[in-house]
């Protein structure tokens, strides 16, 4: 037991170190955009489904409560919480357009999307992509192997290629959240 709990952990350093020498300079660029989109007084954008839907909200979260400081709250929406919309969208229309409708309805030029899918090819999300296209909404991809569909849709793609599972990926995926939370905050409050 005690192997494989350590051959978990392992990999999980190994996946993430592996990102971040694939994707410092594109995470970089990424969590420039979202300061100066919240510097605009525009917003983030979020949505996944599943472990990736957790992840949009809880990263949510930390904008608009806090993550490390005390600082004014941040306008990020998850577009995974509001199960009326949800419910609806998919009932009336059909489930790929949860996410795009949301973003229809919500955005506005100068906003970002951050998009997550674990394969990069989550109907929703990249029918929400292409939405985000058309408003002129700066797109960020979090995803995982070779970015599936979303590789060549998004502005700014985080990919974790190294990952070859969803636990992997998705570990990585929650730290990159933080990360950008962390820098965030620091960049647009550094007296706290």
């Amino acid at each position: 037991m005690k192997d494989a709990i350590t051959q978990a952990f392992d990999e999980s350093i190994r996946v993430k170190r592996a990102f971040l020498g694939d994707n410092i300079d594109t995470l970089v660029s990424a969590i420039d955009a979202i300061i100066a989109c919240f510097q605009r007084g525009n917003k983030l954008l979020l949505f996944g489904n599943g472990g990736s839907a957790a992840d949009a909200q809880h990263i949510a979260a930390e904008f608009v409560n806090r993550f490390l400081i005390d600082r004014p709250p941040l306008p990020a929406i998850a577009l995974t919480t509001d199960t009326s919309a949800l419910t609806s969208i998919a009932n009336d229309d059909d489930y790929k357009e949860v996410f795009a409708k949301q973003v229809r309805a919500l955005a506005k030029e100068g906003d970002i999307a951050l998009a997550i899918s674990t394969s990069g090819n989550s109907a929703n999300v990249l029918v929400a992509i292409d939405v985000c296209k058309q408003l002129k909404i700066t797109t960020i991809g979090l995803t995982g192997g070779n970015g599936g569909k979303m590789a060549g849709k998004v502005d700014f793609l985080l990919k974790v290629s190294e990952g070859r599972n969803s636990p992997r990926i998705q570990e990585t995926h929650i730290l990159v959240g933080h990360v950008i939370c962390d820098i965030v905050d620091q960049k647009l409050f550094p007296a706290k």
